[in-house]
């Protein structure tokens, strides 16, 4: 294989209870990205459309991966790149993540496959060091894995792929501003109540177990987060208006997706998506600021190969 053209899709981590432990897929929004076997030993981007990122191979989340996992095997080839950015860096919704668990799913395939889903995973954390300063695992695990995922452990990595109820939808909409990772990170307590965390444990395997069950009524109560929420919503402007609204509207539950400022709710049906997805258009129209919405299934797949 020579020549490669791959889809990564966008990702929302924590899911309200989760807190850098849970992540899934979103179906229809992401990166497309292309990679090309050179002759010469070295990592060149050729091209970056949809996002103002940097050319150089060593900050690059996605050419650092590549690269990384080029000089591993020593491989006797290069890799020109080209990177389509579908939605904005600094959205909430793992745009580095996209990136990286692209790079490393492309890099893959043109080696021959070589590395199982857990090393991709790995190196794909290395770009979201890259790029971020944290080798998150949620956000590349949900694209590389694809539906919902759950980072048991990080030392040693162990990743749990979670069935997705088949009538699972997700709202989003994305606030154009930015939240820095660093400030969602800052306002977060060092300490939380005894109390606090069992009710936080107690949600994300009530959520858990919703997802193996088809039980909508527990997903649905156990989208509870009383550790981070309170403190980063504070960073998103009108959070509570849309989350009010995409609840009464019938939403099983609605949350921030990853650090902000995308706010994201989980629907039964896409009756249920469309009715969220008016009530929370209604609730952030007018309120100047811009603003992008959509609505998606659970990408069950992951990150795959596209003509």
């Amino acid at each position: 294989m020579d020549y490669l053209k791959i889809f990564s899709p966008a990702t929302v981590a924590n899911v309200s209870c989760g807190f850098d432990s849970l992540g899934f897929a979103v179906d229809n929004i992401g990166d497309e990205m292309t990679f090309v076997k050179t002759p010469h030993k070295r990592v060149e981007i050729t091209s970056i459309t949809g996002a103002d990122l940097t050319y150089d191979v060593n900050k690059n989340a996605a050419s650092a991966v590549v690269q990384k996992m080029l000089q591993e095997v020593n491989a006797d080839f290069g890799i020109n790149l080209t990177i389509h950015k579908g939605f904005s860096p600094g959205s909430g919704l793992g745009s580095s993540a996209a990136s990286a668990a692209g790079a490393a799913f492309g890099a893959n395939k043109l080696l021959g496959d070589v590395y199982n889903t857990i090393e991709l995973t790995k190196f794909a954390m290395f770009g979201e060091e890259v790029a971020c300063g944290s080798p998150i695992a949620d956000n590349v695990a949900a694209a590389i894995y694809g539906g919902f995922v759950l980072i048991k452990s990080y030392d040693p990595l162990d990743i749990i792929k979670l069935p997705v109820p088949n009538e699972l939808r997700v709202v989003a909409i994305h606030p154009q501003i930015e939240v820095k990772t660093k400030d969602a990170r800052d306002v977060l307590p060092e300490n939380i109540p005894l109390k606090d965390a069992v009710t936080q444990w107690a949600n994300v395997g009530g959520l858990i177990s919703g997802l193996h069950s088809n039980d909508y009524h527990l997903i649905s109560n156990s989208l509870v987060d009383i550790v981070v929420e309170p403190h980063r919503k504070n960073l998103i402007p009108f959070f509570d208006d849309v989350k009010n609204a995409a609840e009464k509207a019938g939403a099983l539950g609605a949350g921030i997706s990853g650090s902000g400022p995308t706010i994201f709710a989980l629907c039964k049906g896409d009756h249920s998506a469309e009715n969220v997805y008016n009530a929370i258009e209604k609730s952030y129209r007018n309120k100047g600021i811009d603003f992008e919405l959509f609505i998606s299934k659970i990408n069950h797949e992951g990150i795959k190969i596209i003509n």
